[in-house]
C-alpha cells in the first residue's frame, strides 16, 4: 500500500466516533487531545509527529497539557506525544499504558478501536493529574481530526 488517498484515509477513520471519544475523554480532564492522520511516507514516524505537534499548536494550552495521537494507517504505526506540562507530572508508565491500550488493535488494522481505546485511557489517566474543571474548563484545541500531511 504505497499511497493512500485522502478518501481512503477518511474511510479508515470514523470521524464522528473519534471526535465523540475525544469529547468524552475531555469530560474527565482539563487536558487537550487531538488526532492527526497522515498519508503514507517513508521515514521516522516520531519526527513527523513532532512536526505535526508544532503545526497544530499543541503547546498553546494554558497548562501545557496537550496530547497528540499521530496515526499512519498505511504503515499501521502511531506515535503519542504529550506537552511538557504532562511530562512534569506523569512517568513513563503513563505512555506505556497508552501504547499497550492501542497496539493490539493497530496491529490488526482496527484503527478506530485503537484510537478510541487510547483516547479513553488517556482521559482516565490524565484526569488524576489534570482534573476536569467543570464550567471553567475551556476546549482550548479543536477536536477535529487533522488530515494534513504537510510535514
Amino acid at each position: 500500500m504505497a499511497f493512500m488517498s485522502q478518501h481512503k484515509l477518511l474511510d479508515l477513520i470514523d470521524d464522528d466516533r473519534i471526535k465523540a471519544a475525544i469529547a468524552a475523554a475531555e469530560q474527565q480532564t482539563s487536558g487537550e487531545i487531538r488526532v492527526s492522520v497522515s498519508r503514507f511516507f517513508w521515514g521516522n514516524v516520531r519526527k513527523v509527529a513532532d512536526k505535526a505537534f508544532v503545526r497544530l499548536g499543541m503547546r498553546a494550552t494554558r497548562e501545557r497539557n496537550g496530547i497528540l495521537f499521530f496515526v499512519v494507517p498505511s504503515r499501521c504505526r502511531f506515535a503519542i506525544i504529550g506537552d511538557e506540562g504532562i511530562h512534569q507530572k506523569v512517568g513513563q508508565d503513563f505512555w506505556d499504558k497508552l501504547v499497550v491500550a492501542m497496539a493490539g488493535d493497530f496491529k490488526q488494522g482496527k484503527f478506530n478501536e485503537g484510537l478510541v481505546r487510547g483516547i479513553s485511557e488517556c482521559g482516565l489517566l490524565l484526569g488524576a493529574h489534570f482534573p476536569y474543571q467543570g464550567e471553567k474548563d475551556v476546549n482550548e484545541l479543536s477536536d477535529d481530526i487533522d488530515f494534513g500531511n504537510k510535514e
